[in-house]
Parts: C-alpha cells; structure tokens; sequence
C-alpha cells in the first residue's frame, strides 16, 4: 500500500517535501471531518478506550486508507471506516491505527469520566480542608490521587496492548492478504493445422478472486454467439478452453487470452495457422495477369461501394477498413492505382498499417491502433478516366488505465532538434486527463537495437517539450513519454521515429539516410592550425526558455581550421558580474547547449567560450538578460462555441478561435448529456481547425458542448458551454420563392427628439420593372396598442432610407414601406418592431444599411453597404464584417477582418463552397463599434453556370478596354460600371459601348487616376455581377502592350553581341525573330554611319536573320558605341553595344592575344603548359605537352635561370616533354654544369622551371614557378600519394613496449603525420614516442597498461583532406601483444642482469718462472654473481702463493706471488648468479729465465679488452710475457620478433657485435717475445698501459675504464 503519496514519489527522494506534506495535512484533514462524523453516531461506552487511543497515536500522522478515494468521487463525504494506516515522518507505513472517538459529553466537557471525577473530588477536598484543617485528610487524599493515576496508567498500557493485538491479527486475517493477481499455470499452445480441421486452445489460470477470462483473435474479443457453431468456450476449475470448428483460411491469426480479477490482468498469446492442400485455388483471389492490358480507347466508370462508416476503435486493439470498388467496363488484368490518405497525407506501408487490394475490394489493416492513428481516412482509387475518393473518420479512444484515474497517454512523439549534446522531443498533450490535472510528463529513451528503457527525467515536466541529454555521439535513439497525475501513471505513448544524436551538418555528409545504432561516426574535418587559440563565438542567443531548461545557440568563430574548437558554457545573475562556469567538466563539442536546474524567475545572462589544446578564448558577448520561466503562454479558452444538428448519431461544432494564442496545436472538444456532468472527449487527436463533427452521440439526446485549446504550454481553459442541441438529422430543402413581395427588414438608423430615420430592404421580386420608389407609413402605440396609419411622405423616395419627422418625444411608433414601380404601388410591409422615438447619446456609430451582396462565387463575394446615418460623437473611421452560416445560432458570428477597413466594400474570401452565409457590418469611431447593421439574405457560394468575369483586350491600335459578357439579358436588363462599386457618370475617363450582350468600357486616357476596382454589375438578372482590379503594376504591362501596338517592333532574338574568332577578328552580330525580303539594316559607331570596306565586312541572311560585322582587329580608336539600326515596313527596332573603359580593354586585351595565339601555333608551340605529376613511387615529373615539332626543332630545360643537361631523367616522348626532379639529390659542380643523382626530394629542388622550344619557325616558352606556394602544393602532391602507399597500422611488441608501426614506399622529412588515441592528438612525453626509421612510421608505448587501450590512427597530412589509418588496440589485439611486451621484457632483464665476464681472459699467458703474475677481470651482474676459480676444472681456492679476490662485486684478482712450473695449466674463471652462468679461461706457461723484481698484472678496460703492464722499468725487463685473448660470453638466448625491416637490421647488428674478437698482448720483460709475426710488442700498446713496477700484486690499475 501507498498511503496518501502518489504512487510515483516513491522512488523520487529528491521531490518536494512540502508536496507530501500537503498531500498528508489533506488526508489528516479529511480523516478527523470523517472521525468526527463518524464519532456522534458512537456510543459514549468507548470513552475510556478513546483516552488511551489518542495517546497512543500521538505524534503518527494519519491516512484514510478508503476515505480520501470515497471523498474524491462523491461531493458528499462519506464515514469512513475504522481502519486507517499510520505513517511516519517520511511518510512511511509502519502500521495500522484504530481511532478512539469520545462521547458526546466529552466532547462538550472536554474531561474525561475519570478526570471529571478527579476535579469533583479535588472539590469536595478543598471544602473538608477549609472546614476540618485537617492535615491527615489531605495526605489521604493525595494518596488515592496518585492510586488513581497509577491504575490510568496501568489500564492505558494494557489497552494499547489489545489494540496491537488485535491489528496484528486484523492483519493476519486481511483478506487482501489473501489475494493475488493471475497467473498462468499452463499456457495455450500454439497450433498449425489443415483447412476444414479443428484445434483446441486450452491454458489453466490461478488467482484469487477468481479471474474473469477473455478470449481475443487479433485482439478482437470472441464472441461465440456471432459465430455460431464457429467458437466454443469452456471453463472448468480454472481450466479454460476455446474450441475453433473446421478452420479455414481467415483463422489463422494470433489468439490471446487474458485473464483478470481485482489484482490485476495477465495475457498469454497463440497463434493458428491454417494450411490448405496444394493444388487448391481459392476462387475469390484474383487471377493474375498475363501479358499486357491494352486500355486505349476505354472510358472506365469507377463506383466504391460497401463502404466503412465512421469508425471507433481503442487503443491497442487491430481495426480493418475495407470498401468493395466496382470498376465498368472489367478487366480481369486491369490493375488501378489505389492509395489510402490519413487527413490528407498518403499512408505508406509499415508496422502500422497494411493495405491489401483484392481485385474487387480495397482493405486498410491497422494493425495496433494508437491515438496517431485517429483522423479522417480517405480511398482513392486511381484509373486513366480519372478518380474516385471516399472518406470517413475513424476515432481512437484511450486504453483502459492500469490505475484508476490515471491520464490517457500523450500522443505525437517526435524530435525537434537534434545534435550531439541533446535531442529535444516534443509531444502533444492527451485529451483526457483521469479526472485530475496532469502534474507532468517523464520522457523515456531506448537505443535503437536494444530493450532498454531508462527514464531521462526525474520530475514531471509540464512544458510539451524537454531536451534529453546524455547520449552517445552517433547513437540513435527512440523516445517515448508517460503521463502523471495524482492517480498515477498513464501508458506509455507510441514511440517516436528513430534519430541520431549527431550534429545536422554531420549527418548531411552521411552518404545514408541514418547511421547503424552501432556505428561510429568519424568527421574528419581540415587541416587544423596548430597552436592558435580560437576567437569568440558568433551570435549568441536564447533560442527556447522554459522554467525547466534554457537552450542556447551560437555559431562558431570566424576562423577557419581551428584545432579541435570546444565550448564552455558561463552564466551570471543579471546585475552582478559574477560568471559561473556551468559544464566545468566537460566542454561541449557542438554550437548548441541545454541549461538545466536555473532558479525560477531570477534573470540570467549568459556567454560561451571557446577552448581547444591552445588554451581558452575570450567570451562571447553575453546574452540579453533572460528570467527563467515558460515563454510561451498557455493559449485563452476558445469562445462562441455553435453547436448544429447534422445526422441522428453527430453534430457539427463550430467555434471562435483563442485570440493571440502562439504555437497552436489544436483544439480538444468535449460533449456532456444536459444534466448528467459527465464529460466525455468527442476526439483524442487536436483539430487544427475552428469546426468539427462529433460523431457517436445519442439520437435524440440533448447535449452540451465545450472546446479548449492546447499548446505546448499546456491546455487552455474550457470554453463556455453551448447552447443545447438535440441529435437529429437537420431538415434540408429551402423555401421556394413566393409571389412579389413588399420591403422587409425595417430598422431605425437614426433618433432625434422628433424624428426618426428609418431603413428597409428591396423586396425580393420587384414586379419585373424597375422600382421607381418608396413609401412609409407610421402609426403609434399607445400601452401595446397601435393606432391608425399615417403617410409620412407624399413624394415617393428613391433611395432605401428615410427621415420621418413631426414625431413625439418618448412615444413609441411602427412603420410599413411599400414599393412602388411603372405598374403602380404594391402591398405594405408588415409593420415593424415598435421603436421609442428619444433621441440617441451613445457615442458609438449607428448601425451601417443597404447592405447588398454582388459577384457571388464559390470561394467569395463582395459585400457593399452604406455608412450609418448616426455618426456618434465622433466621425466613423472604419468598418467590420461578421459572418456566420445561415443556419448558425447568434454564437456563432465571427469576424471577418482583424483590421478596421475604410471603405464601403469588402470581398470576402475562403468562403465553403455550396455553404450558405449570412452577413452583417458594424462601424467604429474613436468611442469604439457601434450597432450592428440588418442581417443580409442568405447568400449560398456557389459560381453559377455561365458566369464569366471581365476580360481586358488591347486591340491593335493600342486602345485599352474592359469588357464583360452577360447571356441571361432580357429586355430591360442594363450594363452599370463602377469603379471602386460608386457608377461611373464622369465620361472623360472612360467611355461606355454596349452592343448585344457584350458591354466594353474604354479607357480614354489611361493612367495613374484609373487605377481601382472596375465592376459590373447587369439589373434584371439573378445577381450577374463580375470585377478587375487595375493595379499600378498591371496598369504598367498594359501601357507597355498599348505603346507595342501603336508602335510596333520588329522582335529580337538575341541582342546585339560581340564575340572572338580566329586570328583574334571581332564579330559584332544580332539575330532577328522575324524579317521580311525588305528589311534593311544601317551600321552606325558613334553616331557615325558604317560602310562596307577593309575594316569592315557586313553581312545579313535575311532566311535566319542574322546581321553580323567583322573587323580584322581593336585599335583604340575604336573604342565607343556600336548599333545596328533595323527597318521593316513600320516595325522598327535597334539594338546598342557600348565597349568603353575597362570593358573596351579586356576585349582589344583578349583579340590581342587571340591574334599572337594564332601566330605562336605555327611555330613549335606548347598545348599544354608546363605542369608536374607525382608517380606511385614518389617520382615528381614536370611535363609539358607540345607541337607542330620537326628534327630541327630544339628544346631547352632551364632552373633558375641556368640551363638544366639533358640526361637520362630528361625524355620526350611522343609530344610529350618529361624532366623527373624528384630523383634529384646533391649536386656536384663540374665545370659549371650539374650533374644528377638519386636523391630524395626537397627544398633544394624549389625554384622557377622554365622549358624553351625553338627553331626557324620560332619559339615558346613555359614555366612553372615551384617556391612558395607552387612548392607547398607539389610537396602536399607527394605527401598523398606517400599516405596513400602507406600500409595498414600493425602492432608488435617490444621489450620496453607496444609499437604501432606503418610502412610507406617512400618518406620524406618535409611529411608531417600526427599520431591519435581515441580521436585526440598524442601529447608525446618518456613513456609515448614516435619516430622513423628508413620507411617505417612508428609510436611506441613504454610500459603500456589498460589505460593505452582505444583506437590509434595516425594521420598523413596533404594540405587537404589527408588519409588516416586506424588500429584497435583493444580486446584480444591488447592482450597478446602485452603478454608478448612482458615476455619480451622478462627475457631482456634476463639477458642484462645474468652474471658475465666482462672483457674475458687472455687464451693463454706466457710467463718466466719466479715471476709474480695478477690478472684482472671485470664481473657483472644482479644480483652480484658468484665467483669461483678452477685450475684445470678443478676449485682452487686461495692461500699465500694463489691469492683470488672479488671486490666491489666488480673486480676479480687473480695472483701468483712466484711462478713455478707446478703452477702451468688451464685456469678458468666462473661466475654465476640466478640469471644465467658465465665462464673464462686461459692457459698459463712457465718458461725459465732471469728472476724479475717486477709484477705484471693483466685486467680488462671498460670495453672488455684485456690490459696489462709491466710494473718492472723498461731498462730491467729481460723476458716477455704473450698472451692471446679471445672473447668468450655465454648469450641468453631470447626470442626474435616479427621477421619486419628494422628487427632483420637490428638482429643482423647484434650478429656482428656477437663475433669474437681476438687480441694479440704481448708484455716485454727482458728477453725477446716468442710467438707469431701476428702478436703485438710492447711498444705497440696503448700509451699509458705500463706502469711502475711495485713490489706488491696489483688488483686493478687506477687507468681501468668501468
């Protein structure tokens, strides 16, 4: 349960605290009237248990669980019952509460039984202790106080126990606890089966109460007794069936069958397919159509027939229209064109709607009936005679709410906007609301391709619209939206169309209509400028503001290829200078932003930066100030609402529309039974329109209506109701004319004291002659009696107005008129209302007379009045029109200008045709409108056969006229012209001729004065009457006709033009549309007359009418006007040619060179001009395209003024001239000439090409500058075709990371590339790199982790549009090259941190006995190895005469203090830690000689290489000491990567520094060294290397490199 707090609060912690507490003080308000109420019918028995109750719900409040429902439906409030919910702070249920209501007496006391006698014995107290003063009594009676408190208490705590006990087992025992919803044990199942079978549907539904169950084929409930022997239903213990007998062709469908009871309603689906055996044809199918129809000559009669009626159908449910088409003569394979509109708009096969033609019989599906679906739906059924349409209107009423009172579902879901950052949707508001007002709208998104629904707003949103927010760039989405009210929460309404969220300009450059929901879309945009930070946003303004979101629209900075422009939004409280940032964040990419959670009703300016990698801009000029709230006003209720009878079951509704109602949606009409108060939606779609037809009334019930307009602001007020109408056919037929009748439709115009001016209209038949005029009568009343007739005019009058005088004051007349003719006078009219003659104050206008309606047609009239005799205080400025249907009540009048007009005509237009109408005019003065006039007569629009309008004629003397034909004339009929509809009398302007029937009125002078309106209008006729309005511009075209035709030309072609010939001549020509034999043409310049000669060549073909004129060439005396004059008969014509100025000199500029172009091509010449062109392998060739060549003819390369040698780079080959530059390298001077070598392009090779052809004929010469720009366009040239050759982006893996790497055919140093990581340029730094090796482009990443995910691209830039290519570093691709990069890595450390020998030993070493020997080694490795030494692989260890150390971790000593012979053999060195073991060894030979004072000591440097020096001086040394050494390193071995260009150079590196190297050392000591002609001597060391003798060893010399 929900308690008293709508069910969608629930879930919104956010929402208002002061709207539950609202919603709670109601229903504690309702609950004590109710508890009150309830309480005086009580008996005071529950006096002692209301005590206790009231303390025990202290501080709950509480909330009717059935009371607040009953009060909301019934206006009187109705007891309610004893159990109620207790709620919390929060408004949380934790329990139930039983009222404890008092008696009567307490109510009146306001103590208890028990308090009341407490007081009567504190009473009796107070009067023992004043007459006893007795202290003992006093402590008595306090005693029993305090007992009698106690035992309160104690009664309280026990009744406060009961009543938990007593709701525990209330609720145990709840019988809504019991129930539950249904639920299908047992599905049906689906079947297919064979024609003429039968299946059997059967499912089993729990549930409690029982559920009622209902059964559906295509959502149309079953009934068995429509189609008996058809269905059988069956239920049986909650098993339920439904039998279908010998199925055919039109059960397959999908059947549902619901289930529900008060819980709720559930639904399980089948379907049935029925199959039919091969071979069998239904007759009914048409037959198909073989070979062609011939269908000329036929005249096709098309009748639809068993047509649809108006239709009602639900939401939800499936509903067919179909009507039979008869089409004469038939065709059995004729095919006509049959199309189905919805309010005018073709309906498209879709999800929706299915349209199905038979042969005879068109069908219209719609499939899932939505309120979209409602409007008037219209057959048109095409053929080549023509077409036939019927229409028909189809209402959708809402779906039953799933919550009782709940709104109907908004309708009409569609997006307004969309781009990157949000999509605006947009919705029409339902008609129905559940009975209480709606509280607002959520909107739901779903991306397209997925069932997801999320909610996009938080609170309801009453404003139709809401920009939604938070979508994925290129993503479509589909929108939906929900209405709330107190009740609860509408269904969801039909989904919008699907739509991306991208900017319009992006989805323009999309070559499809939409993206896939999974796509990506990539804008690759130009060139951007690196480094430049943008300027400020262009036009800045608020394009919507509502209370919930404010959006904001710019456009973006001038400057062009900005790097990546995003924007930050800023606002500010109006008056203060205090910019807050509103998307801190993130910045938005596009020119549009929504603004969301602003204050109600304070003013905000605002302002947008721009920002890229540069830095941010300056802000854009800030916004006007704009206070937060809805701009767009909720429209006014419509007025004037005019029901009419139409048909038994509808009425026609007309009404004036809301005044100054902005973004207008439509109208909701709403229709009542008089009395009931029941209002029910007469559509569920807004009409645009101000009438509608209600279908689905009541015969013969009256009813009331209302209308209320509706906008995205929300709906309007409801209307005023109606007069009532009762729904019955309306009586059709007018009434036939009678026989010649007197005025009618007497009125007063004017009233003074003593006079009264009287009006009346002409009589409908005036006898057949002319009315020649009028006589009044007048008689006054005397208390509602009238008295005897007096004439109020002797003379007749001929106009339809009098003043009749000699009246009195305040006495009340009546008035009859007759008419009179050539035949005499004719009856009176019958006597008038009976006015009181006292002279008129207001200061308003009188009412406007003698309206008279003219030049009736089908879509308008013209309506003439005359101006009220009754000024009013002030003179009349203006005039309006009302009109309304004839058979419209007084409501339904409606004007017909906005705008006041200030003459005594009016044509009216978008009048209906075959409606009838009525017209009245009112006048206004500076007081304001006054009365209205008489009502005309009705007038039906219709154009009456034979009418013909005015036609204008200029005949061929140039005379302009109006003429008008008439066929209905009789004898007295006349022709009468007005213009501006006063008749024309002046005949100086125009001159009238009439001849049978046929009236022309002349213009005798046409000019600006007779511009206006010219009618005419023919007496003795059924209203024949036509108009032509002779505007300034239409008076300008028939002048310019006039003038043609007393003047007449000779008609032009084309005009007097010039153009170039060969040899760079000037023709001048003309052509003329048409000349005769005698036609004559004179040649003039300046005024001057042209003749035949050397300079001039005329020539005229009079068959074509071409005149031309030749001249060799443009001296500047030349320069001036050309005309050719022609002549034919009486036509004449010329045409001019002026070549002065700049324009003379650009033609004489261009014969000029037209006439060295002709000369320079018969000598060797160029066709095509020097250009250049870039090869795939990156060559550049200039080129040029020459001729008219011979053997002799020489061609000559230069570059910057220095002749180019013709070498193989230089071709020409068939008339082509060729010069590869791009092979061009370093230059070497050889006697002043170049010489040529393969080199790559560069800037070396800009400068001005220029190519020379030459021989006896002459010559020419073309060049092409290549600096500045010529050369940034050839290098962007050859920048794309290397990014086009570049190869796909691959990934490898080293031991410091991941390289992404590219191949191109040929680089360049000048070609710019800039590496991407998800769309943004890399900020290279340590860890991320970029680089070329030969023609490999690499980005390597250190220490890769997941962060490094995404796509990379790297971008060749070409000045234009340049070339991307893309990896996904991602997923699998991610993974295996990190485990690669870690195994690698592992490897590498391996390798760096094994134990070595750094430099090795000597292979072997040759020594005298008695000598002292130290040799040294460096050790490597982490951690540090282990070292051991091995004399003939076998441990030594140290002792006095071998001495081993190992110090630092770096250096190994190894020393003999005195060689013996016992001391020769192989020595080995071995290190080891846990990377790897590494070992040395060297021969040690003993020979005897001369004992030596000195050490020698051997060691290695810091690149390996084994040292060693005689600690013995030169002079002393007797013996010497060789040795060999050879490089020995054990090689971890690792594994090679992918076999690419820079692995293959790096490994065949590593082989070569791999290969040993031997030394030859030989130490010289006293006696001549032994071994090879290869080993060195001593003084072939290195300087430095011998040092002093010392008498100790020595362990590493200070000259030892590390």
């Amino acid at each position: 349960m929900s308690g008293s707090i709508p069910f969608y609060q629930k879930h919104h912690l956010h929402y208002d605290r002061g709207y539950r507490s609202k919603e709670t003080e109601s229903t504690l308000s309702q609950y004590q009237s109710s508890s009150s109420r309830y309480s005086a019918s009580r008996s005071a028995s529950a006096t002692s248990r209301s005590a206790s109750a009231t303390s025990r719900s202290r501080g709950l409040k509480l909330s009717s669980h059935t009371g607040l429902d009953e009060s909301r439906l019934s206006p009187v409030t109705k007891r309610a019952k004893p159990t109620y919910l207790a709620l919390d702070k929060e408004n949380q249920i934790i329990g139930y509460v039983v009222p404890i209501f008092r008696g009567s007496q307490e109510f009146a006391t306001g103590l208890s039984d028990t308090e009341e006698k407490r007081v009567r014995d504190t009473a009796a107290y107070m009067a023992r202790r004043d007459l006893f003063a007795s202290g003992l009594e006093m402590e008595r009676s306090e005693q029993i106080s305090r007992k009698e408190t106690m035992r309160e208490s104690a009664e309280r705590i026990s009744l406060n126990k009961r009543i938990h006990e007593h709701g525990e087992h209330f609720k145990r025992m709840n019988e809504d606890s019991l129930m539950h919803a249904p639920n299908f044990v047992i599905k049906p199942r689906s079947h297919t089966v064979w024609e003429n079978q039968c299946v059997r549907l059967h499912c089993t539904v729990s549930g409690w109460p029982d559920p009622r169950v209902v059964w559906y084929k295509n959502n149309v409930t079953i009934d068995p007794l429509a189609h008996p022997g058809k269905f059988k239903l069956q239920s049986s213990y909650n098993v339920h069936s439904l039998e279908i007998n010998r199925c055919d062709f039109d059960d397959t469908a999908q059947y549902r069958v619901s289930a529900m009871n008060s819980k709720g309603e559930l639904s399980a689906f089948a379907s049935v397919v029925v199959k039919r055996f091969k071979g069998e044809i239904d007759e009914s199918l048409p037959a198909p159509r073989h070979g062609p129809v011939s269908e000329y000559g036929i005249t096709f009669k098309t009748h639809i027939v068993d047509t649809f009626g108006v239709s009602f159908g639900r939401e939800g449910e499936t509903m067919s229209l179909g009507c039979t088409v008869i089409i004469y003569p038939h065709l059995h394979r004729y095919q006509p064109e049959v199309q189905w509109y919805r309010d005018h708009v073709l309906l498209t096969e879709s999800k929706w709607s299915h349209m199905h033609w038979s042969g005879d019989r068109a069908t219209l599906t719609l499939t899932h009936l939505n309120k979209e679906d409602e409007g008037l739906y219209t057959l048109r059924v095409t053929t080549k005679s023509g077409y036939e349409t019927y229409s028909a209107y189809v209402f959708v009423r809402d779906s039953d709410a799933d919550v009782e009172g709940a709104p109907g579902a908004p309708l009409d879901v569609c997006c307004l906007d969309a781009n990157k950052d949000y999509i605006i949707v947009s919705w029409k508001q339902p008609a129905v609301d559940g009975g209480e007002s709606i509280l607002g709208y959520f909107v739901d998104r779903c991306e397209v391709g997925t069932n997801h629904w999320c909610q996009c707003n938080d609170t309801p949103i009453k404003f139709a619209r809401f920009p939604v927010t938070g979508l994925v760039e290129g993503r479509s989405y589909i929108f939906r939206v929900r209405a709330v009210n107190k009740s609860g929460m509408s269904h969801p309404s039909r989904v919008s169309e699907p739509v991306a969220a991208m900017d319009p300009a992006d989805r323009a450059r999309m070559r499809g209509t939409s993206a896939p929901w999974t796509g990506q879309i990539i804008v690759t945009e130009e060139e951007p400028a690196e480094g430049i930070v943008p300027g400020r946003p262009r036009e800045l303004q608020v394009t919507e503001a509502t209370k919930n979101y404010v959006v904001l629209s710019w456009k973006p900075p001038g400057e062009k290829g900005l790097e990546g422009v995003m924007y930050y939004v800023e606002k500010c409280v109006s008056g203060s200078d205090s910019w807050q940032r509103v998307n801190t964040e993130i910045p938005v990419r596009s020119p549009r932003f929504a603004l969301f959670d602003l204050a109600e009703g304070k003013s905000y300016n605002f302002r947008v930066r721009c920002c890229n990698s540069a830095g941010v801009g300056e802000p854009s000029d800030p916004t006007e100030a704009t206070t937060v709230g809805d701009k767009l006003d909720i429209p006014s209720a419509p007025s004037k609402v005019v029901p009419t009878r139409n048909t038994d079951t509808s009425v026609v509704v007309s009404w004036e529309a809301s005044h100054d109602a902005k973004e207008l949606v439509g109208y909701y009409i709403e229709a009542s039974l008089v009395g009931s108060n029941v209002w029910e939606p007469c559509n569920n779609k807004p009409v645009n329109a101000t009438r509608f037809i209600c279908h689905g009334l009541m015969t013969e019930e009256t009813y009331v209506l209302r209308v209320r307009a509706v906008n995205a602001a929300g709906l309007s007020q409801f209307s005023e109701e109606s007069e009532p109408v009762k729904v019955k056919a309306a009586i059709g037929g007018g009434i036939p004319h009678a026989s010649p009748t007197p005025p009618y439709g007497i009125s007063v115009l004017e009233c003074v004291r003593d006079a009264m001016v009287l009006a009346w209209k002409q009589p409908t038949f005036i006898g057949g002659a002319d009315i020649t005029g009028y006589f009044v009568d007048y008689r006054e009343v005397i208390d509602g009696v009238p008295g005897k007739w007096h004439e109020a005019n002797i003379k007749s009058v001929s106009e339809r107005a009098y003043r009749v005088t000699d009246l009195k004051e305040n006495k009340k007349y009546q008035f009859q008129v007759r008419a009179a003719n050539m035949a005499g006078v004719g009856i009176p009219s019958l006597p008038s209302d009976t006015f009181l003659c006292e002279e008129w104050t207001i200061a308003v206008p009188g009412p406007p007379y003698d309206l008279e309606i003219r030049e009736v047609r089908s879509d308008s009239l013209v309506l003439l009045w005359r101006a009220p005799v009754y000024q009013g205080r002030d003179p009349v400025n203006g005039f309006y029109i009302d009109i309304k249907e004839a058979d419209a009540p007084e409501e339904a009048w409606r004007g017909v200008n906005t705008k006041a007009t200030e003459k005594t005509f009016f044509k009216i237009k978008n009048l209906k045709e075959a409606e009838t109408y009525v017209f009245r005019v009112r006048a206004q003065n500076k007081a304001g409108v006054g009365k209205t006039s008489e009502v005309t007569d009705p007038v039906n629009a219709v154009t009456k056969p034979g009418t013909t309008e005015i036609v204008v004629d200029v005949d061929d003397d140039g005379v302009i006229s109006l003429n008008f034909e008439c066929s209905d004339l009789n004898a007295d009929s006349k022709f009468v012209w007005s213009k501006n509809y006063e008749e024309i009398t002046d005949s100086t302007r125009m001159t009238m001729e009439t001849k049978g029937n046929m009236s022309k009125a002349i213009f005798n002078t046409p000019g600006e004065e007779d511009i206006g309106i010219y009618s005419c209008f023919v007496t003795h006729t059924d209203g024949v009457s036509a108009s032509y309005t002779l505007s300034e511009e239409e008076l300008k075209k028939l002048l310019e006709i006039s003038h043609d035709h007393k003047f007449p030309i000779i008609p032009l072609k084309s005009e007097l033009a010039v153009e170039l010939m060969e040899k760079g001549r000037v023709r001048f020509w003309l052509q003329a549309e048409k000349i005769s034999a005698n036609g004559k043409v004179d040649y003039v310049f300046n005024d001057n007359l042209l003749s035949q000669g050397e300079k001039y060549k005329m020539h005229f073909d009079k068959d074509t009418g071409v005149i031309e004129m030749i001249m060799e060439c443009l001296n500047p005396e030349d320069e001036g006007t050309f005309t050719f004059q022609l002549q034919d008969g009486k036509a004449k014509n010329q045409s001019s040619l002026v070549l002065i100025g700049d324009v003379f000199k650009q033609l004489q500029k261009e014969s000029e060179f037209q006439r060295k172009e002709w000369f320079r091509k018969q000598g060797p010449h160029f066709i095509e001009y020097l250009s250049y062109e870039v090869t795939p392998e990156c060559c550049v060739v200039l080129k040029c395209k020459v001729g008219n060549m011979k053997k002799e003819t020489v061609a000559l390369w230069y570059k910057d003024g220095r002749e180019l040698k013709a070498d193989e780079h230089l071709s020409f080959a068939e008339g082509v001239l060729t010069l590869e530059i791009a092979q061009r390298g370093s230059t070497a001077d050889t006697d002043d000439d170049q010489v040529w070598r393969a080199a790559k392009i560069s800037k070396k090779d800009a400068g001005i090409y220029e190519v020379v052809l030459k021989d006896d004929r002459g010559k020419d010469t073309s060049t092409l500058n290549l600096t500045d720009q010529g050369f940034k366009d050839l290098m962007n040239l050859v920048f794309s075709v290397i990014a086009n050759s570049s190869t796909p982006l691959k990934i490898t893996s080293t031991d410091e990371g991941i390289r992404l790497y590219t191949f191109v055919n040929y680089y360049n140093d000048l070609l710019q590339v800039t590496w991407h990581y998800k769309d943004s340029a890399i900020a290279f730094s340590d860890r991320v790199k970029s680089g070329v090796v030969g023609e490999q482009l690499w980005l390597q990443i250190t220490e890769p982790t997941e962060k490094d995910m995404g796509k990379y691209a790297i971008e060749f830039h070409d000045g234009k549009d340049g070339l991307k290519r893309t990896v996904d570093l991602s997923g699998k691709a991610f993974d295996d090259a990190f485990a690669e990069f870690q195994r690698l890595k592992a490897a590498a450390i391996a390798e760096r941190n094994r134990a070595r020998v750094a430099g090795g030993l000597p292979d072997v070493v040759t020594i005298q006995e008695g000598k002292a020997l130290n040799l040294t080694c460096n050790i490597s490795g982490d951690p540090v190895p282990e070292v051991t030494w091995l004399k003939n692989d076998r441990e030594i260890t140290s002792d006095e005469h071998i001495i081993l150390k190992f110090e630092s971790g770096k250096f190994a000593s190894f020393t003999i203090t005195a060689v013996n012979t016992s001391d020769s053999g192989k020595y080995s060195i071995l290190v080891k830690n846990k990377y790897g073991t590494e070992s040395g060894d060297f021969t040690l030979e003993i020979t005897e000689g001369t004992p030596d004072l000195g050490v020698t000591s051997y060691w290695t440097d810091a690149d390996g290489n084994v040292v060693f020096g005689p600690n013995t001086p030169k002079e002393k040394m007797k013996s010497s000491i060789t040795g060999t050494k050879t490089k020995k390193r054990k090689e971890s071995v690792t594994k090679t990567p992918p076999a690419e260009k820079m692995e293959d150079n790096k490994e065949s590196k590593n082989k070569e520094s791999g290969k040993k190297k031997e030394e030859k050392i030989t130490a010289a000591v006293s006696v001549q060294p032994k071994g090879s002609d290869s080993e060195q001597k001593v003084a072939e060391q290195p300087a430095g290397t011998a040092k002093d003798p010392e008498p100790a060893a020595e362990t590493q010399p200070e000259n030892t490199k590390k």
